[in-house]
């Protein structure tokens, strides 16, 4: 197959088709890393280690590090992307199914913002291709259970394990810094928190980043007349593409976003932040090695919620997990359900 990036613009001149899902992946990634980056940087702007602005610039370097230096090392999430459902022999049309899931998902994220329900891009994403590749095999024959029961992996590890880790982290600090002086341990947490918030936005980036890169790949492999991208190596120009688009993309959020979901989180002290940061990140790294897509947003928010079950329960915020639930609720039937239909009619049309 070829993956130059002259036979990428050719083909973005050529096939309507693959420009338009170009375009919609690029917006999505677009709009991932200005929306998402407030989950990365909120903990260090709340405890005031960082300015809003400063926080903004150091994640928009480290999400585009984290796309570019993760999918170099261990690109199993964009992988799993790729491989996760099959559209099928006939290239042209699947080509038109994928385009039919990414607009899906713009429709769908509208939809819910309207009526107020919570969503997340990544399961929009999953949900999307599904719903597409069921349509264009008539049956559920187009999903890959093999790689589809990473995703119920990732539900299990972005609450219960950033949850956990939260906890256990923030509680080991807390017995290791007993009797310190305390003016002298916020110092190191200033410090530390700069690096968790660091360890966020370059984890940040290798998940989500690679998930959009997995749906451009597929689109490429379907504009070369190839069914599956399997055993081909992921091109560095793609890497940098994505990778700059969500650096972008991260540099223009809004300084009121950020500072808004930083508050809603949580209060929370500087060692309670790096806790916080720091097993997210971690949960991240262990789920991107694995190639399990996990929502950012719900693990960094469990990850939280752990560190202030430390002192009560009552400091969980049940309204959050109440989100996440109908999150996993609506979006996997809903966004499936439209891009479903959309699948049909753009076959029907095109």
């Amino acid at each position: 197959m070829d993956v130059s990036l002259s036979y990428f613009l050719n083909g973005m001149a050529s096939n309507p088709a693959l420009l338009i899902t170009v375009l919609l992946t690029l917006g999505v990634i677009f709009v991932n890393g200005w929306t998402d980056a407030p989950n990365a940087i909120a903990t260090c702007i709340t405890t005031r280690c960082l300015s809003a602005r400063t926080a903004i610039i150091l994640s928009a370097i480290f999400n585009f590090l984290g796309v570019l230096v993760m999918t170099s090392i261990n690109s199993s999430v964009a992988s799993t992307i790729s491989n996760m459902v099959d559209f099928g022999g006939n290239t042209d049309e699947a080509l038109i199914a994928l385009c039919a899931a990414l607009f899906s998902i713009v429709v769908y994220s509208v939809g819910a913002s309207y009526f107020g329900i919570p969503t997340s891009e990544s399961h929009s994403l999953i949900a999307g291709l599904t719903g597409a590749a069921i349509a264009i095999q008539n049956g559920v024959g187009g999903i890959n259970m093999n790689e589809w029961v990473k995703v119920l992996y990732g539900l299990v590890l972005s609450l219960f394990l950033g949850f956990v880790s939260g906890w256990v982290i923030c509680k080991l600090l807390i017995l290791i810094c007993v009797g310190l002086d305390r003016r002298r341990t916020n110092k190191f947490f200033r410090g530390a928190q700069i690096f968790g918030a660091i360890a966020m936005s370059f984890m940040h980036g290798a998940q989500d980043g690679q998930k959009f890169i997995g749906v451009l790949f597929l689109g490429m492999a379907f504009s070369n007349g190839q069914s599956s991208v399997s055993g081909v190596v992921i091109p560095i120009w793609l890497m940098v593409l994505c990778s700059t688009v969500m650096g972008v993309g991260t540099s223009v959020g809004g300084e009121k976003i950020i500072k808004s979901v930083g508050m809603d989180m949580v209060h929370l002290e500087k060692y309670q932040g790096f806790a916080a940061d720091l097993s997210a990140a971690f949960c991240l790294l262990l789920s991107s090695i694995f190639g399990i897509p996990v929502s950012t947003t719900h693990t960094k928010t469990s990850a939280i919620m752990g560190v202030g079950a430390v002192r009560r329960l009552s400091a969980i915020n049940f309204g959050v997990v109440k989100d996440m639930v109908l999150t996993w609720i609506f979006t996997f039937p809903g966004c499936g359900l439209i891009s479903f239909a959309m699948a049909k009619l753009f076959m029907a049309i095109f």
